[in-house]
């Protein structure tokens, strides 16, 4: 049996007048989604435990069936280990994102996350004159991929660096910062480096992008997570264009498939990544496919490409699998990791929608696949790390 883990990261959301009193989920055109709900089992499951930020680090830790209380350090050292890089058990693992504000001052607003969702091409450079000038003993810049990079700072878990909490940049977007700045100014070193990466950035012989701040935030000590296939029996891999699905992929042992073209944004190769599943299926048994465009969407605000990016997450990836594995006996998680809510314009901790079709699957007989609908059938798993578990033993494979 093959089972496919399909993930559209952010797709849940709330009702919108703009949408008729719909959710995002309910507009969109989702006919496949639709069937695998109808003929499959449906719930909702509580991916972001109490207490915990509704991040994509979190959830989609819990997605893969493991409890982000026990094994979520920050969301830096999930991305470093996308990396591969070479910590020290008491480094700290900033994530960093290049960022738009409108200044860098206690009365400055956030005023794009993305710093207009720069290009790699354009953010690597930055990231590499950044360490140049700024690396030191303490600090280390590493290039990631867009606006998503890397800060570590050496035997930073020894400081109480570790426990400052910055907002994570899109959570407050158009929103102040004075609050974080504050948080900033009570580690000096920190402090000093913000500002002069900030000088830095406002050379224009070197930077002509939006960007023109850094933002450490998500910080942690290096992850450690137990290795996926002995804890589930499954032989697996994670496609994704974000380090942060691959750092959970390489630190549970699985294997981290690159699709050229995935970019994270409502443009990104879908049939790439269709096609990178299927190839590894054909020797293997477990596939987790994840779809960045419906979470940005929702970050940008907008419900006319929020509903968009989910009718693509059905049309270019959740068809053309179905149709290629007809006759190939297949099990189905079709889920979100949080919500998204357009107006918000970040997570929310809600309980997600999922839908599962395989053996063991008494039919739901709902008409589509919702969050109203998931609601409705008395399933929810209060634990979402045992979404996976729950998943594998209606199947009928453990």
């Amino acid at each position: 049996m093959k089972l496919l883990y399909l993930i559209a990261d952010g797709m849940g959301g709330w009702p919108l007048d703009e949408l008729d009193g719909r959710t995002t989920m309910e507009a969109a055109v989702t006919p496949n989604m639709d069937e695998l709900a109808a003929t499959g089992a449906v719930g909702l499951a509580q991916t972001v435990p109490e207490g915990m930020a509704p991040g994509s680090d979190v959830a989609n830790m819990a997605l893969l069936g493991f409890d982000p209380a026990t094994y979520h350090t920050g969301r830096g050292p999930i991305e470093a280990a996308a990396q591969g890089l070479s910590l020290g058990p008491d480094d700290l693992v900033w994530r960093l994102n290049l960022v738009t504000v409108s200044k860098l001052a206690i009365d400055g607003i956030m005023r794009d996350y993305s710093s207009g969702h720069i290009a790699s091409e354009v953010s690597r450079p930055l990231v590499e004159r950044l360490q140049e000038k700024l690396g030191n003993e303490t600090y280390a810049f590493y290039p990631g991929i867009q606006y998503r990079h890397l800060l570590v700072q050496r035997d930073g878990a020894l400081t109480d660096d570790a426990r400052l909490f910055i907002n994570p940049p899109h959570d407050i977007t158009d929103k102040p910062i004075k609050q974080d700045l504050r948080a900033f100014s009570r580690s000096p070193q920190l402090w000093d480096l913000l500002f002069e990466a900030r000088d830095l950035l406002a050379d224009r012989t070197l930077n002509r992008s939006a960007a023109n701040s850094i933002w450490p935030w998500g910080q942690g000590r290096p992850l450690s997570l137990p290795d996926f296939k002995a804890t589930n029996g499954l032989d697996g891999a994670v496609i994704s264009a974000v380090d942060l699905i691959k750092g959970l992929g390489f630190a549970s042992n699985m294997a981290v498939i690159d699709v050229p073209g995935a970019t994270g944004l409502l443009d990104t190769n879908y049939e790439g990544k269709v096609a990178a599943a299927l190839k590894f299926l054909e020797d293997h048994d477990f596939v987790f496919v994840h779809l960045e465009g419906p979470d940005e969407c929702g970050h940008g605000g907008s419900a006319k490409d929020k509903v968009e990016a989910i009718s693509r997450f059905d049309a270019r990836i959740v068809a053309p699998l179905r149709a290629a594995l007809k006759n190939v006996e297949t099990a189905w998680i079709v889920t979100c990791d949080h919500f998204t809510p357009i107006r918000e314009k970040t997570h929310t901790s809600d309980p997600v929608p999922f839908l599962l079709n395989g053996p063991g699957c008494a039919p739901s007989g709902v008409d589509g696949f919702s969050e109203k609908n998931a609601a409705t059938s008395g399933l929810k798993l209060d634990r979402g790390h045992e979404l996976l578990a729950h998943a594998l033993k209606t199947f009928g494979i453990r």
